[in-house]
């Protein structure tokens, strides 16, 4: 971790996420009937990065699959660069995925990002595959209320839109959307609105996380137990 955190640089790394957002497709790239939908998910234990991608009907909101993968943390967290530290396990859990879903959500941001290409964006650039993000925080931007909407206000950043603030659970706070790549705002809104069924966070990305959790909680009773023999 020390010798990445000696060569990493944060200034090569905000230029190329400019870069990649350049490449980002804000048109609907989507089977005329969306089959499936996943969630992805990250979790750390220990020195551990732990991949989880779930794999939901997109009907009846079912778990149909889902794959786990593990890895050494290579990159420190460093606010706004989350992609570089997270892009290797959750790569690593969907390519073991048998059947691949027509979209993915992830708990990030995607171009609601100071540099317009948060891990929803990069996940969605690599994979080439629409991607929404859907984050608990905002990130940037001012909110600007909708017209006739009290569940959805807009996200303006540098005179232009970049996300949505949606509120999925009535009496909870919003989640931020925005685009990932291969879909319009429009659409991901939508698609949102219909994946959060009992949850301010969609299902699919509530799904992930509790794999995620649950697996980062073997890892450190693991860890414990072996601490425990060890004194």
């Amino acid at each position: 971790m020390k010798n990445i955190k000696h060569h990493f640089s944060a200034k090569k790394a905000h230029k190329a996420q400019l870069s990649m957002s350049e490449k980002i497709i804000f048109e609907d790239r989507l089977p005329k009937r969306i089959c499936s939908v996943a969630g992805v998910d990250i979790a750390y234990a220990e020195d551990t990065s732990i991949g989880v991608v779930a794999v939901l009907d997109y009907d009846s909101l079912k778990l149909v699959e889902k794959q786990t993968a593990f890895c050494k943390t290579r990159f420190p967290y460093i606010p706004t660069l989350l992609s570089f530290r997270e892009a290797e396990p959750a790569i690593q859990c969907i390519r073991k995925l048998r059947n691949q879903p027509d979209l993915f959500l992830v708990d990030a941001h995607g171009f609601a990002h100071p540099y317009h290409c948060g891990f929803a964006s990069h996940l969605g650039l690599i994979l080439r595959k629409p991607v929404i993000g859907v984050a608990k925080n905002k990130l940037i931007g001012e909110i600007k209320a909708a017209k006739s909407k009290t569940d959805l206000s807009l996200i303006e950043y540098d005179h232009g839109i970049v996300g949505a603030a949606v509120t999925t659970k009535r009496g909870c706070k919003p989640v931020y959307v925005s685009v990932g790549n291969m879909i319009s705002l429009e659409t991901a809104i939508e698609i949102v609105r219909h994946c959060a069924k009992n949850s301010r966070t969609p299902e699919p990305i509530l799904m992930a996380h509790g794999i995620a959790t649950a697996e980062k909680r073997k890892i450190n009773i693991l860890s414990d137990t072996k601490n425990r023999y060890s004194e």
